[in-house]
């Protein structure tokens, strides 16, 4: 069982273990030891961070260790993890690290790491790098991994450049122009966002500055919210967590739509002109409608997660295309996708991965390709919106003091177990712990709003009552 890594990543609160400073450079230490750069060489490290307060210090302290361990590390500054994949694969570094807890308040923080390749570490590598940080420097005598080595790259991705990028000049204005250039050019040549107004919400988080640039670039007359950061106020009621504020702002402007991003900017969420939010479910079957008229989805398959509402694989059937379900998480998404080679999946939450372009979930990507969709096929997005009816869902979070397994639990598992029974073929239950925080999920759909709300009230309070935090 892992110790430092979740599913996305180490994350925690700012200071405290594993953040405090000896613990992040010790994981530098540990990146620049298990690392093997080509030829053998020392590793190359790009590292960004979002804008919390506490991002400078740990960027610092990582920074240290993985050039203590004989690694080279370029700091990118305020970078959105899907830009910091994007380049590491692109500008051919061993590594790529991102300090950010994503749509987390701003006290937390955490380390993501991507392999060369541009994809989240394996699992036997983030155990290593554990045995490194925790039990003193075990394993250090097992062989390096070579990151960039054999991974695949997206099909639209250029080949890496392996020149060493320090001494390519590699700055931090340059990375960002890298990442911005890529954007562009996923996009066809004549593409332009000219004639439409379009709402960002920022989140305050690392898209504050390369969404309305990009947006701009295209021609877009781009209203940005939410794009002033100071350190705290990162994904504070904002962002893709929060659209209630960017959706009254499409409406009192007039605006043709708007995107929300989270704090890391891996998420993006929509909202037409009617200030109605569309979270991944609809972007994904807009996605999916779209390359397989194209013939571009091969299989006619999409991967969705358990949370995606029933609605969307019904939708998606009478396209005739094939719905996945994967469990929570951009991770488990992207495993199916690559195992089954699918190239489209997302999360209800807006993570949305086109892997024939990126190799993890891009916000800005997502919000373009969104975009030029509504674009060149003259929807009418509002009136489409309109007509969708998802079925009735609900997701309660209780803050949890312990994580016993629930279903074996003796009081959680008999209550989750005779919900079940109640719902019937009215509905569908879903229990489980965030990956990321400690809080227990709750999540109901059924036929009927009151249906699934006493459900969910009643199993939250039980499990308020075993393993809740206390108020």
């Amino acid at each position: 069982m892992k110790r430092l890594f979740g599913t996305d990543g180490i994350r925690g609160v700012a200071g405290l273990f594993p953040l405090d400073p000896a613990t992040v450079s010790a994981i530098g230490r540990a990146l620049g030891r298990c690392l093997k750069g080509a030829q053998g060489g020392p590793p190359r490290v790009v590292v960004g961070r979002d804008t919390r307060e506490s991002g400078p210090a740990i960027e610092r302290s990582l920074v240290e260790g993985i050039r203590a361990a004989g690694g080279r590390a370029d700091c990118g500054g305020v970078l959105t993890t899907p830009a910091v994949a994007c380049v590491t694969r692109l500008l051919g570094y061993d590594a790529g690290v991102v300090v950010s807890a994503s749509h987390n308040p701003y006290r937390d923080n955490g380390i993501k790491v991507f392999e060369g390749a541009g994809y989240k570490l394996p699992d036997a590598l983030e155990a290593e790098i554990e045995r490194e940080v925790l039990d003193g420097g075990a394993g250090r005598g097992a062989p390096a991994h070579g990151a960039a080595g054999t991974a695949a790259r997206p099909e639209g991705g250029a080949a890496p450049s392996r020149g060493d990028p320090q001494d390519q000049g590699v700055t931090t204005d340059a990375l960002h122009a890298r990442y911005l250039d890529w954007l562009r050019g996923v996009l066809p040549g004549e593409a332009s966002f000219e004639g439409l107004s379009i709402v960002l919400d920022c989140a305050n988080g690392a898209a504050f500055s390369l969404g309305p640039e990009i947006f701009s670039r295209l021609g877009a007359r781009v209203s940005a919210l939410n794009a002033r950061p100071d350190g705290r106020n990162i994904n504070e009621g904002c962002g893709a967590l929060h659209p209630a504020g960017l959706a009254a702002e499409v409406v009192r402007l007039g605006a043709h739509l708007g995107l929300a991003f989270d704090g890391d900017a891996d998420r993006c969420l929509a909202v037409d002109a009617r200030g109605k939010v569309l979270d991944g479910d609809y972007v994904l079957y807009l996605a999916a409608r779209d390359l397989r008229r194209a013939g571009r989805l091969p299989g006619d398959t999409v991967v969705a997660t358990v949370m995606s509402n029933l609605w969307l694989e019904r939708a998606l059937l009478a396209e005739g295309v094939k719905m996945l379900r994967a469990p929570v998480g951009d991770k488990y998404v992207l495993d199916e996708m690559r195992r089954g080679r699918h190239p489209l999946g997302g999360e209800q939450s807006g993570h949305i991965v086109f892997l024939d372009k990126a190799t993890t979930g891009d916000g800005l990507l997502t919000g373009l390709l969104f975009v030029d969709l509504v674009r060149r096929t003259g929807l009418d997005l509002a009136a489409w919106a309109a007509s969708v009816c998802p079925c009735p869902q609900i997701l309660v979070n209780v803050p949890v003091r312990s994580r016993p397994p629930l279903d074996s639990h003796p009081r959680i598992g008999p209550a989750i177990r005779d919900e079940e029974r109640k719902l019937g073929e009215r509905g569908r239950l879903l229990v489980r712990y965030s990956g990321t925080e400690p809080k227990a999920r709750i999540m109901v759909e059924g036929e009927s709003q009151p249906l699934i709300e006493e459900c969910a009230s009643r199993l939250s309070q039980v499990i308020q009552q075993e393993i809740g935090q206390e108020t």
